[in-house]
């Protein structure tokens, strides 16, 4: 299985512009730039490397640990994960020096303990966990009875 996207640039790293496009259309020559990658944290001038590795751990830790629950008898009725992405500078220049997924969840029938394991062995078995093993990666989480 192969998954793929396209980014454009045009112009400076500074000053220069760029879309990204997938073939699911959900990027579909989405804007990215200097702006919104190093300065508008809000992210209102368009997309950036970081949100999308955001969005991806996130969705894929999620679904890691359905399949978690699921495997351990039950169904969640709620998971919600933000993943926060942390880019500083170092060394003269920009790195992801960690990523901190906060989970909310919601099963019933489930105890908190029981939660707690499942959803630290999703963070270590996702796929993108494991991708991005490279940098810290924390996780909160807060069940809701």
């Amino acid at each position: 299985m192969k998954r793929k996207a396209t980014a454009k640039w045009n112009g400076t790293g500074l000053e220069g512009k760029g879309s990204l496009t997938s073939p699911s259309g959900v990027l579909n020559n989405t804007p990215y730039n200097f702006t919104a990658r190093f300065k508008d944290e809000e992210g209102k001038s368009g997309t950036n490397p970081e949100e999308l590795i955001a969005a991806a751990h996130a969705g894929c830790f999620n679904m890691a640990l359905s399949f978690q629950i699921a495997g351990a008898g039950f169904t969640a009725d709620e998971l919600i994960t933000e993943a926060v992405v942390n880019l500083d500078q170092v060394d003269g220049g920009f790195a992801v020096t960690g990523i901190e997924l906060k989970l909310t969840g919601k099963v019933a029938g489930m105890t908190e303990e029981k939660f707690m394991e499942l959803a630290n062995a999703a963070k270590a078995g996702c796929p993108i966990s494991k991708l991005l093993s490279a940098v810290p990666i924390t996780l909160s989480a807060k069940f809701v009875k």
